[in-house]
This record gives structure tokens, C-alpha cells and sequence, in this order.
């Protein structure tokens, strides 16, 4: 164990675990104790004294959790039956940390959702069983509570934060049926009718149940394993909002592919939603599912709000480079834009300052380690584990909400004696016969800048509809394209007088007393009027199809035949 910032020194407090076979650790809710599984038994510990609290023979466990006021510890063991086929023990284990008394021993075959779920003050922890919701109270673990019984539930989430307390639910769809979500107030499980909220949709094979802290509403990622449109490898996504009231939308995204993640803001108030094919879009998003702020385009795939709110980090990951975008939410400014190459794993600290990002097995097997920056892009502090040897874990100590309050946001590096060895990014090789001449740019995309979405408006505080926003960004755009058509113009030859005329049909009324002449010249401004919309759709920052840039391309044919003809005449 080891001090946090500014120290970095080993904890004296804490003995050391050197055994080779240690497999997990788990801090409790509020950082005061520290329980870990040696592969011979499972310690818990003070974490200010280092005195044992208590020790359980469990020399299998593979993971461990402390219900949210500390007072129960559940254990889970892989689940083995003996040779003769006869049932296996029970693998999942529920303990009293202060008497060290086994309050319940379950079978949970899966390792998927094996830990029961318990309400802040835990007044109430749930299982699923079966096709059933079990409710305990008061961690009184010998009799149920109470059931909700729903065919085929899969999974399930306690809302966090004061009583009463909701819980939203998902049961996948069946033989045509679509699955659903549905939100509940405990105890009043009686029916579709008592529901809170229910959610229909049929492109869901599995979700993901994200409640705001103050559990007024909840994000639902709903993913398909596969994309029937060929779009995408990784199957399709889609994003649903749901609220207590009842209220329920589909969130439209902006941009077509993979919803990599969603995060609520600690204010519960607004979300932040990375979507889109690389370079994905990030995107804050308010309750009433209106963009608030896009972050533009670039390589992320995750987002973390710090503790307080009061900062934003957008990473990429995995496949990534690593990138981490930090940006001061009160003011949408980028803050730093540090690389983490090789990360697996990032953690915000309680204090909103400081961040840990990892390497860890069995993600990746080589280079491990973990450095501790601070937000404004110094690394403070870096360990490399030893050569043969792995990281696996890496955690900061929890402390309670308003432990640590929210600090003004700086924007210069924090000072640090630690050099950040992050390799450069390489230069891309240029053939001998460019080497000395000017760069261009040969992007296979151009990055999107971010964009306010909040309607800047100076006599009204209420936010504007969906369509005065498009307006808005229509309005820009040409206001954009203008611009840049006069800069042009001003380097090209004005056009002639006869071109104008034809542009603005100014003498629609002169006729050359052929009919076929006419008839011609009418198909021919008609033609020219469509090339000047298409023109316009083209600076409002429409993608136009290749036929449509074909017209375009055809305009100056088209202005010479006019031409003619009305000289002609």
C-alpha cells in the first residue's frame, strides 16, 4: 500500500503481502478497511492502524465487496461440482465483518452479477435467482423480504442515494417480443401497472443500466451482438433515457456507429455520451436529451467526470493511443491533453486533482506499471514492476462524497521532478523527391472543432428548440461559406454581366420568337437554379452525392450555352 500525493512512500501502516498467490483486494465504501484474498485466506485490515480486523479460510476466492456501511463482506468462489454429479457446495458467501459470523452461504453458478446489491443505507440487498428478484432487509439473509418475479430477468440495478428505494430491471425479448426495461419502486411490484417507467425496443441482445446519483433517471445502452446493416463488427448500439416520472426517449446521436460509452455528471443534471465511427463524437447531453456542448471529433472511446464535476476526461484506449483530453466543464476549455500510452485502466482520486492510469495483466502482459498525474498533465509519480513480473490490480482509497469539495481549475502544469518519457509521435516517412518540398495535409478526415450547443441568447435563460439549433448551425455555416466565396472571388475575374443576368434571371420576359429556343433557354436556367441550391446545401455542410457534384461540375457548360443562345437572339 502506498501514500497518496505528495508522497508517494510505502505505507508503514500496512504490511506487506509478498505471497506469490494473491489474487484480490477490495477497499470498503468509505476507505476505513481493506480486505484481500493471499490464496490462503481472506484478511481484512484497518487501514489507518494496519491492525487485523478479521480473517476467513477462503483460499479460492476470486472476488471480494463490502456492502456500502461496511458491515457485510461477500465472497465468491469459482462453483465446482463433485465427479459423481452430485450438487456442488455453496460458492458465494455473505459475512458479518464485526462478528465474523457467516450470515448466508448461496450458490451462484455465474460470474456475472455474483455480488448481491445492497441500497446506500442497506435497508435492502438483492439477488437475482432464476427468473426472480430475492429482497432481503436489514441484512437479515434467513428469510426473503420480498420477490419480483419477471420471465427471463437478466439483470437488474438498486438505484443509489436515500430512501425510498427504485430498482430498474431488463428482460431480454423472446419469440418476436422485444425486451424492456422497466423501473420500480420498492416494494410496489405489482405488475406492469405499478412501474414507474417502462422502455420497449427490440434491438437489444444485452444492457447497460446507468442511474444518475440523485436516481431521478437512467441511461440505457442497448447493444446487439450483431449489426444486420453490415456497418459495424462490434454489433449496434442504442442509447435510451428513462425517468421516474415516466418520461422515456431515444437519444439521437448525431453521428452513425458504436456508443463506446455514456457517464453521468456527479450533478446528475447532464450526461456525456462517445459515439460515432473513428474519429468518434463526444457529446454532453441535457435531461431533456439536448445537445449541450460536442466536444468535436478525435480519439476517444471513454469518458470520466471527476468526482466533483468539475472536470472532464476524454480517453482513448484499448486499440487507442492513449490520448486523455481534460477539459474544465464550468467553462468548456481544454485544460491539458497529456498521451497515457498502454493504459488498461484509469481511476479519478477522491480529491479531483489527481489520476492513475495503468498497464495491467492479463490485459497486456508486458510494460507494466502505473503513474500518478495530475489533471493538468505532470506525471508525478511512476512504478514499473519488475522484469517476469505482472500488475493486476491497482486502486485508490474511497473517501465519502464531500470528503474532498471542489478546487477552481488551473490551467498551467503542475511542477514535477518525474520526466514524462511518453515517445514521441513518428514522423510520417516522405519520399526522397517531397523531402524538400512544403507539407500537405493527406487526413483521411478532418477533425471536428467543439461547438456550443447552448443557444446564445442575451434577453431569455430557456434553452432553444432542436430546430431553432439547426437553424442556428445553417445560419453559421453559410454565414462561413459567404466568407470563404469572397476570399476566392477576390482572386478570381469577376463574373461577366451576361452571367449575372442568367444567374438572376433578370430578363426572364425577352423571347426569341423560336419556340424550341425558348423551351430550351427555360430548361437551362431551370438547370442552373438547381446548381445554385446545390451550391447552397453544399455550404450549409450537407454531403452531397456524386451526381449532385457532377451538376456542379457541369455549370460553366451550362452558362456558356445560355450564352450563345441569347446571343442568338
Amino acid at each position: 500500500m502506498v501514500n497518496g500525493p505528495p508522497h508517494f512512500t510505502e505505507n508503514t501502516a500496512f504490511q506487506r503481502d509478498s505471497g506469490k498467490s494473491s489474487k484480490v483486494f477490495a477497499f470498503s465504501k468509505n476507505g476505513s478497511l481493506f480486505a484481500w484474498c493471499n490464496g490462503e485466506q481472506v484478511n481484512i485490515v484497518n487501514v489507518t492502524s494496519g491492525d487485523l480486523v478479521r480473517s476467513f479460510d477462503l483460499p479460492k476466492t476470486v472476488f471480494l465487496e463490502f456492502s456500502p456501511k461496511n458491515n457485510v463482506l461477500a465472497t465468491w468462489q469459482p462453483y465446482t461440482t463433485a465427479k459423481d454429479g452430485a450438487a456442488g457446495v455453496p460458492n458465494l458467501q455473505v459475512f458479518d465483518v464485526k462478528t465474523g459470523k457467516c450470515l448466508k452461504s448461496f450458490i451462484q453458478k455465474k460470474m456475472q452479477n455474483w455480488c448481491p446489491c445492497w441500497s446506500d443505507d442497506e435497508s435492502i440487498c438483492a439477488r437475482s435467482v432464476n427468473n426472480e428478484l430475492h429482497f432481503f432487509e436489514n441484512n437479515n439473509f434467513s428469510t426473503i423480504a420480498n420477490k419480483l418475479h419477471l420471465q427471463k430477468v437478466s439483470d437488474f440495478v438498486l438505484s443509489p442515494g436515500d430512501q425510498p428505494t427504485k430498482v430498474a430491471v431488463y428482460v431480454p425479448g423472446s419469440k418476436g417480443a422485444p425486451s424492456f426495461v422497466r423501473l420500480y419502486q420498492y416494494p410496489n411490484f405489482g405488475g406492469p401497472q405499478s412501474a414507474l417507467a417502462n422502455k420497449s425496443f427490440f434491438k437489444a441482445d444485452k444492457v447497460v443500466l446507468l442511474w444518475n446519483s440523485k436516481a431521478t433517471a437512467v441511461l440505457v445502452i442497448a447493444s446487439t451482438e450483431v449489426d444486420k446493416t453490415g456497418a459495424s463488427y462490434y454489433g449496434e448500439q442504442t442509447l435510451h433515457y428513462m425517468a421516474t416520472n415516466g418520461e422515456s426517449a431515444v437519444v439521437q446521436l448525431p453521428k452513425n456507429g458504436p456508443i463506446y460509452d455514456a457517464t453521468w455528471s456527479p450533478n446528475s443534471t447532464e450526461f456525456c455520451v462517445v459515439y460515432g465511427f473513428m474519429p468518434a463524437k463526444a457529446t454532453i447531453f441535457n435531461l431533456k436529451c439536448d445537445p449541450v456542448f460536442d466536444f468535436g471529433t478525435g480519439p476517444h472511446n471513454a469518458a470520466f467526470y471527476s468526482p466533483q464535476g468539475h472536470i472532464l476526461v476524454l480517453a482513448g484506449f484499448g486499440n487507442l493511443s492513449g490520448q486523455l483530453d481534460v477539459w474544465d466543464v464550468e467553462n468548456y476549455k481544454l485544460v491539458s491533453k497529456p498521451q497515457a500510452s498502454d493504459a488498461t485502466y484509469f481511476a479519478w482520486c477522491p480529491d479531483g486533482e489527481h489520476i492513475v492510469t495503468a498497464t495491467c495483466s492479463p490485459r497486456l502482459r508486458v510494460g507494466n506499471g502505473y503513474k500518478i498525474w495530475h489533471y493538468t498533465g505532470s506525471v508525478l509519480y511512476k512504478y514499473e514492476v519488475p522484469q517476469n513480473a505482472e500488475l493486476w490490480q491497482v486502486a485508490w482509497q474511497p473517501f465519502l462524497e464531500g470528503v474532498f469539495p471542489a478546487k477552481t481549475v488551473r490551467y498551467s502544469a503542475v511542477p514535477s521532478k518525474v520526466p514524462n518519457d511518453e515517445p514521441k509521435t513518428a514522423q510520417a516517412y516522405r519520399p526522397p523527391a517531397l523531402r524538400n518540398k512544403p507539407a500537405t495535409s493527406l487526413k483521411l478526415h478532418e477533425d471536428e472543432p467543439p461547438q456550443n450547443m447552448r443557444p446564445q441568447s442575451k434577453n431569455s435563460n430557456k434553452p432553444a428548440s432542436k430546430t431553432a439549433l439547426k437553424n442556428q448551425r445553417k445560419h453559421e455555416a453559410k454565414k462561413v461559406a459567404k466568407q470563404e466565396a469572397r476570399a476566392e472571388g477576390s482572386q478570381e475575374t469577376a463574373p461577366t454581366l451576361q452571367e449575372q443576368n442568367v444567374l438572376h434571371n433578370a430578363v426572364p420576359l425577352v423571347t426569341s420568337g423560336d419556340p424550341e429556343v425558348d423551351k430550351k433557354i427555360k430548361n437551362l436556367k431551370k438547370k442552373l437554379k438547381a446548381i445554385e441550391q446545390l451550391k447552397d446545401q453544399a455550404a450549409t455542410g450537407k454531403q452531397l452525392e456524386k451526381n449532385q457534384l457532377e451538376k456542379i461540375q457541369k455549370e460553366a457548360a451550362l452558362l456558356k450555352e445560355l450564352e450563345d443562345l441569347e446571343l442568338g437572339m
